[in-house]
């Protein structure tokens, strides 16, 4: 009769005490596997629920456009004022044929005819002789004497009377269809000179 093999209380052959490790290995790999998929189907559930409630928000959702604009049919526009000046080109005094109320283009200009009227200011008056002058102080703060038949302004404005108070002037302007006219302009005292005064 022959023995067993091994003999009871032998140790195990020296491969079976290799394969016993290696078995063990194996465990927490399937433990991260099954961890893995129960990750994926809880987030597979979470996405059906916010399907579910996006579907069910858009059920009475209704979407709305304006309406279109009214197009109006397009109208051309006829221009019949090919006799009237054109106002975006510098106009050139000309003499004009009735000529009495044309300025004199030929006229050697005076220095006040350099400003606008409005920004100049009349600031006293003085008596040489029997002749009175006003005094008139411009943007740049000059003083000026002028008297009747000095010009002044940019109407080709001329002094038709000086007094204490205010300075008298005719200006020529033109008009839409080119014509000149005479227009009454004035040039005031300042208030603070007329205060000065009446002290």
């Amino acid at each position: 009769m022959s023995a067993a093999w091994p003999p009871e209380g032998a140790c195990p052959p020296a491969r079976d005490r290799r394969e016993a490790p290696l078995r063990g290995k194996h465990l927490p790999r399937r433990l991260l596997i099954l961890a893995s998929a129960a990750l994926v189907a809880a987030c597979t559930s979470s996405h059906q629920d916010l399907r579910q409630w996006m579907a069910e928000q858009g059920k009475n959702a209704k979407g709305r456009l304006d309406p279109l604009p009214t197009i109006r049919p397009y109208e051309p526009f006829t221009y019949n004022a090919f006799d009237l000046p054109d106002p975006f080109k510098p106009r050139k005094v000309e003499v004009s044929k009735a000529g009495k109320l044309a300025p004199d283009v030929t006229r050697r200009r005076e220095p006040l005819e350099s400003f606008p009227l409005e920004s100049l200011a009349m600031v006293g008056t003085i008596e040489k002789g029997k002749a009175l002058y006003a005094l008139v102080k411009t943007p740049e703060k000059d003083i000026y004497q002028v008297r009747q038949g000095n010009y002044m302004g940019q109407n080709y404005g001329v002094i038709i009377g000086i007094s204490d108070t205010d300075i008298k002037l005719k200006e020529l302007v033109q008009d839409g269809a080119g014509d000149w006219t005479e227009r009454s302009s004035a040039l005031n005292l300042l208030p603070s000179e007329v205060k000065g005064s009446k002290r």
